[in-house]
């Protein structure tokens, strides 16, 4: 087994600046252009600190592959389903939305377990199939935001811009689209790590490409299964990978919208068992924005969190280990502090 990653905590970074004087734009097929390089290269030198400090507005160009792959589950209506098609598409978002809270958020994000240098790499490999950009980006915007959470700096606060704007649209503006490397430096001295955060679609493309072959080649070998190459692509890598998004977005929207909170926070994240079963244990918000070091977020045992199970099953077989708990003090604590006067 390799040593231990060790676990540092996040450095503070700047907030990025809501308005700035721009340039004037580029003529429409230099952008095109641009934009072309930056979906293959994410770390590209057309991506700048200066990125994260232009308006929050879409960026049309850059949003075409993630509006692409929304467009395809439309084709379902001609490619059909079949039992085992529906059946890959289930398992890869159990196993990919599992990648995203066991790995992205409670790994990567927070560091409340550790695990070996390549154990780290394949976690981050396995995380990047579900289409949400790389380990690097996903954990410096996700700190960010507990940073400034529902604060005028956070990019995906209901309060602050609505509903759509926190569930899908922050993803769309250009502002957030450069991963900021000073809030991640106990990742970003990985460097196989920052490989994988830049070339963050390689993992995605060979995914669907995987799918559609393992279609084609069950098309061929057990026919009555009545599955094919692009039937498989389309429920295999489409849905589910918009499935799994929107099952993430619910946490940046729902949960500070819908739900009940039992500790005070200082924002408006709330515990939702929803959420939380859509999720596989993310729902429990409210708590996690509590006490953020714990890789369980069911703090109670009838809160029901998938992902610290499997975390638990994977300590045990020592991929993992040094499971953060929740102190006592906190579990005991579940609501007796709302009611209480704020410190003058």
């Amino acid at each position: 087994m390799n040593a231990p990653v060790e676990t540092l905590p996040p450095a503070e970074s700047t907030a990025p600046t809501a308005e700035v004087a721009l340039p004037p734009p580029a003529p429409l097929i230099i952008r095109m252009l641009r934009t072309m390089r930056v979906w293959i290269d994410s770390h590209s030198s057309m991506q700048s600190e200066a990125d994260g400090k232009v308006p929050l507005k879409v960026d049309w160009f850059r949003l075409a592959p993630f509006i692409g792959v929304h467009l395809a589950c439309f084709s379902v209506i001609w490619v059909g389903w079949s039992w085992v098609a529906v059946g890959v598409a289930l398992g890869l978002y159990v196993l990919r939305m599992f990648a995203i809270t066991g790995f992205y958020h409670r790994y990567f994000s927070h560091r409340t377990y550790s695990t070996s240098r390549v154990f780290q790499f394949i976690m981050g490999c396995i995380g990047n199939s579900s289409v949400q950009r790389g380990p690097l980006w996903w954990a410096a915007h996700h700190r960010h935001h507990h940073r400034y959470s529902d604060m005028p700096e956070d990019s995906h606060s209901p309060r602050q811009h609505g509903f759509w704007w926190a569930h899908v649209g922050w993803v769309s503006a250009h502002a957030n689209f450069r991963t900021d490397m000073k809030a991640v430096p106990d990742l970003a001295k990985f460097p196989e790590l920052v490989l994988l955060d830049r070339f963050d679609t390689t993992i995605p493309f060979l995914m669907g490409v995987g799918m559609f072959f393992l279609g084609y080649v069950l098309n061929i070998w057990y026919p009555a299964l009545g599955t094919s190459g692009l039937q498989m692509l389309v429920w295999g890598f489409f849905i589910s990978t918009v499935a799994v998004a929107h099952g993430t977005f619910t946490v940046n929207s729902l949960t500070h919208l819908w739900g009940k909170q039992v500790y005070p926070s200082n924002d408006d994240s709330k515990n939702s068992l929803l959420i939380a079963l859509i999720t596989l244990g993310e729902g429990w918000h409210n708590n996690h924005h509590y006490y953020q070091s714990s890789v369980r977020q069911g703090f109670r045992w009838w809160q029901i969190d998938i992902t610290y199970y499997g975390l638990w099953c994977m300590s045990k077989v020592g991929l993992i280990w040094g499971l953060k708990p929740v102190p006592a003090k906190v579990i005991a604590d579940a609501g007796k502090l709302m009611d209480k006067p704020a410190a003058a």
